[in-house]
């Protein structure tokens, strides 16, 4: 059973940058392509980014692209999302997950695609 651990959300001002990491445990993570979404309040859950399983390829949705970069370390099973010049709309809890088909060459990019979530860590754009 994959479990993920998101860390590194907070409180940051508009224009402010922040990294989120997501460690992975339990599963082989180096197979999986792994995504970001998050979840406003009121709104449902929507893409974020989304990184291959080698990295070979990333995917962003239109409103971070530019702002957002997503990454990961497979030696360390985690992926990481470098975000900046960050706007209060931004302000949700972000989640990480992971597909639930291996080694897939294409990349997810809606809920259905991922198999396993974290419990996802608040950020809050604010001043």
């Amino acid at each position: 059973q994959v479990q993920l651990v998101e860390s590194g959300g907070g409180l940051v001002q508009p224009g402010g940058s922040l990294r989120l990491s997501c460690a992975a445990s339990g599963g082989t993570f180096s197979r999986y392509a792994m995504g970001w979404f998050r979840q406003a309040p009121g709104k449902e859950r929507e893409f974020v980014a989304v990184i291959r399983w080698d990295s070979a390829n990333t995917d962003y949705a239109d409103s971070v692209k530019g702002r957002f970069t997503i990454s990961r370390d497979n030696t360390k099973a985690t992926v990481f999302l470098q975000m900046s010049s960050l706007k209060p709309e931004a302000t949700a809890v972000y989640y990480c997950a992971a597909d639930r088909v291996s080694y897939r060459l294409s990349l997810p990019t809606t809920l259905r695609g991922f198999a396993y979530w974290g419990q996802g860590t608040q950020v809050t754009v604010s001043t």
